[in-house]
């Protein structure tokens, strides 16, 4: 009796498991009867002949044997056969050839296979445990997910969730001014799940541009909605990022949107970040414009791209704006070429350097503002910017009338003429 309890007790006990680890009732069943038929078939050889029956509401189960009555003096394998003078005490009716079946107490089996079911329960539950933290958190590749501290090394930051499970943040995908001290909560992605040795290893990572992408769509319900999409993204964690972004709705503004009413909404994202400054541009499919709003806050005075399969540009501006482009530690130049992946080589404009230049915005009166845009596009910001392409190239280029370009040619030849006449 006492071995019939201890047995039910450890059903109990996976039950109380059964709970805490979440593991469904379907799946729970099926690894108590399998190991239950493996204890049975390493003391029988087979478990062909056996019934298990668990009863989960009950916190019980049974086991049926089956066997064959034979004569009592042809009993060969009292596993499988039963005698007939034996089975008629269980079936008085029973005739030779018949089946019969009784009911087994587990307990009964003795010790040792009480103790070979703890094992193999033990076994087979810690390895359905692996395989369903490897495959929550292989769904969870990329989300962000929030854990503590448990205990710092110099190499990686040891984390558990809020279910127990170990979680690794390396160094090097830490942002370099994190501290953190045991019983912090810290915020970061899923990057990689991978099986050592048969466990899973989860490793995050807070220096993942997908984090930053992550943040935006937690602080802005239109990128959350789809309303604004995230084009590209280049970062240098801790330093600075630039995040290009587009609306297919004109009614949203999907700079305004993410920067929020004076900042509200990227001030949460940069106080996570460790105050990372943050530029948010407007993306376009035009590439020069694109690698111009990409250089921001330099103005550029013309752009050429050089090569358009090996992805390289130059960008002409004046002297003073030539540190503005390449911003401090060549942050804002690195930046630009990571959000656009072109090779970007910056140059003094030496003609605006040493001769007067006049940008277009102040021709509004003659030339159509739509018209100064398009220029704009094509990284003619001044005057002579203009005046340096032929009047073919800027046709094809900036997509105007042909009499539209003569017509701005014509003013902007003029505005040097008359400066010369003066002179």
């Amino acid at each position: 009796m006492a071995k019939k309890e201890e047995t039910i007790s450890m059903i109990d006990t996976l039950a109380e498991f059964k709970e805490l680890k979440n593991i469904d009732k379907e799946t729970m069943i099926s690894v108590l009867e399998e190991s239950f038929r493996n204890v049975i078939a390493k003391m029988f050889g087979t478990d062909e002949n056996y019934d298990v029956i668990i009863n989960p509401e009950k916190g019980d189960f049974e086991i049926w044997r089956n066997r064959v009555a034979v004569a009592d003096k042809d009993l060969e394998d009292s596993n499988l056969q039963i005698p007939l003078t034996e089975a008629r005490k269980i079936d008085p009716d029973c005739e030779i050839g018949e089946e019969v079946t009784d009911e087994v107490h587990f307990a009964d089996f003795g010790r040792r296979a009480i103790l070979n079911l703890r094992q193999t329960l033990a076994s087979k539950i810690l390895e359905l445990q692996k395989d369903n933290l490897y495959a929550k958190y292989k769904e969870r590749i990329g989300q962000i997910v929030s854990a503590d501290v448990y205990q710092v090394w110099k190499k990686e930051i040891l984390l558990l969730d809020d279910e127990g499970n170990e979680l690794l943040l390396p160094k090097q995908e830490q942002i370099p001014t994190d501290f953190y001290r045991k019983g912090e909560t810290v915020r970061a992605i899923v990057q990689k799940v991978e099986s050592v040795n048969n466990n899973p290893k989860i490793t995050l990572s807070r220096t993942d541009k997908i984090f930053l992408q992550r943040l935006f769509e937690l602080e802005v319900p239109e990128i959350h909605d789809g309303l604004i999409t995230i084009k590209a993204i280049a970062r240098i964690p801790g330093e600075r990022a630039k995040v290009a972004v587009e609306s297919y709705d004109d009614r949203f503004d999907p700079v305004g949107a993410c920067v929020g009413m004076k900042g509200s909404r990227i001030h949460g994202i940069v106080r996570e970040l460790r105050n990372e400054n943050i530029d948010v541009i407007n993306y376009t499919s035009n590439i020069e414009l694109f690698i111009q709003r990409s250089l921001n806050p330099a103005k550029i005075s013309n752009i050429r791209i050089v090569n358009e399969e090996e992805r390289k540009a130059e960008v002409y501006l004046r002297p003073e704006e030539v540190s503005l482009a390449i911003g401090k530690g060549g942050l804002n130049i690195k930046l630009a070429c990571m959000l656009t992946e072109y090779s970007i080589d910056v140059f003094r404009d030496i003609d605006d350097a040493d001769e007067e230049d006049i940008y277009l915005d102040e021709f509004v009166d003659e030339i159509d503002t739509w018209v100064i845009d398009a220029l704009k596009n094509i990284g003619c910001y001044t005057a002579k910017n203009v005046l340096a392409l032929s009047r073919e190239e800027i046709i094809e280029r900036a997509d105007l009338e042909e009499q539209t370009v003569d017509d701005v040619l014509k003013t902007l030849s003029a505005e040097f003429e008359d400066d010369e006449m003066k002179d």
